[in-house]
């Protein structure tokens, strides 16, 4: 299974609160006026979603700039000139200082680095960044969750820990998608137990790993024993990701009922625009999310529907909102790059479920 460190570090990300967030801007003039116009405000369910996403008192930039680098500028090189960044995001209601500042505080925390070029600069993933990029792409883009093999993954702590060496322990694993059976066994049916540990060095939690035992234990079939279902119900708390699997779905089903239907006219620049709202609420969605194989979840799992219905979705809109990034995406010897042909790779997979009418 991939990793989840990439998903959503940015979220940690602060941001300050004296930035005027809302502060309009003159547009820049790097890129042709009738293809970067603002679309036309009509009531439909595609500017509903857009009107309260402007509406939020607090928008985390950070963690909306890593979904942008990973949706839309990996798949053209990994990098992008400030000025186009700001022009992209500007419809959503973000200022040019709150991206500025929110680029400035991704540089120090070694998500983004700078390439000066003449009087502009391009920021680009740093290689710790890209690696994390490539890591939850691979779970985003899924058109299927992992097949299981039915043996489950668990790390015993060994001997004894400070209060503030097991509670970082403990956030760390539950960062991951571990949960927890008791204060010192940590449990999942599918993570990269090796990937596990890298990671916990990457985090700072090295000197932990001589007290810790990884495990992967098989079902011994005897039939008195707890079962994989209670053993799920145990170690984590899906009631509440349901209910926001179930607000995603519910958020984003009429905007594709809309595309199905053909009934509203969506410009390029808003399908950009939705496209990555959807993935940046997705991507949160599976930050909370232990990603665990579907034989092991409900039949009713609210996360397939929100699987299906944001891979239909985001299909839909790719064509359109490529068009967009053609026309305002430069980088800052104002050439445009091409984007990738493995971008229509995603979520193409066949899957047995469609997602109902």
């Amino acid at each position: 299974m991939a990793s989840k460190r990439g998903l959503g570090v940015a979220e940690e990300v602060p941001e300050g609160r004296h930035l005027p967030v809302r502060k309009p801007l003159n547009p820049l003039d790097f890129c042709p006026q009738n293809a970067c116009s603002p679309a036309t405000i009509v009531s439909s369910p595609s500017q509903q979603i857009l009107d309260d996403f402007r509406r939020k008192d607090r928008v985390h930039a950070g963690s909306l700039i890593i979904s942008v680098f990973g949706d839309a500028v990996v798949p053209r090189g990994g990098r992008i000139w400030l000025g186009s960044l700001i022009r992209l995001l500007q419809p959503l209601g973000l200022n040019e200082r709150l991206v500025r500042t929110a680029v400035f505080r991704l540089v120090r925390d070694e998500w983004l680095a700078s390439a000066p070029a003449g009087r502009r600069t391009d920021y680009l993933l740093t290689p710790s960044a890209e690696q994390r990029m490539d890591e939850a792409s691979r779970l985003i883009y899924a058109a299927a969750m992992p097949q299981w093999d039915r043996r489950w993954r668990l790390i015993v702590t060994v001997g004894e820990f400070s209060s503030r060496d097991r509670d970082r322990l403990r956030k760390a694993l539950t960062w991951h998608g571990f949960g927890a059976l008791n204060n010192d066994c940590f449990v999942h049916p599918s993570v990269d137990l090796i990937a596990t540990f890298d990671a916990l060095v990457a985090e700072g939690l090295g000197s932990l790993l001589d007290r810790l035992k990884p495990l992967i234990a098989a079902d011994a079939a005897l039939g008195a024993a707890a079962t994989d279902a209670a053993m799920v119900h145990s170690a984590w708390d899906l009631a509440h990701l349901a209910d926001l699997y179930r607000d995603f779905v519910a958020r984003y089903r009429p905007v594709l009922g809309q595309l199905r239907e053909g009934s509203f006219e969506t410009s390029d620049e808003t399908a950009l625009l939705l496209r990555v709202l959807l993935i940046h609420d997705y991507r949160r969605l599976l930050l909370r999310d232990p990603v665990l194989p579907d034989v092991l979840l409900p039949s009713d799992w609210p996360g397939q529907k929100a699987r299906l219905l944001c891979r239909e979705l985001y299909r839909r809109l790719l064509s359109a909102s490529e068009r967009h990034l053609d026309a305002c995406f430069q980088l800052a010897d104002g050439s445009v790059p091409e984007a990738s042909p493995r971008l229509h790779e995603r979520f193409r997979d066949p899957d047995l479920l469609s997602l109902p009418t």
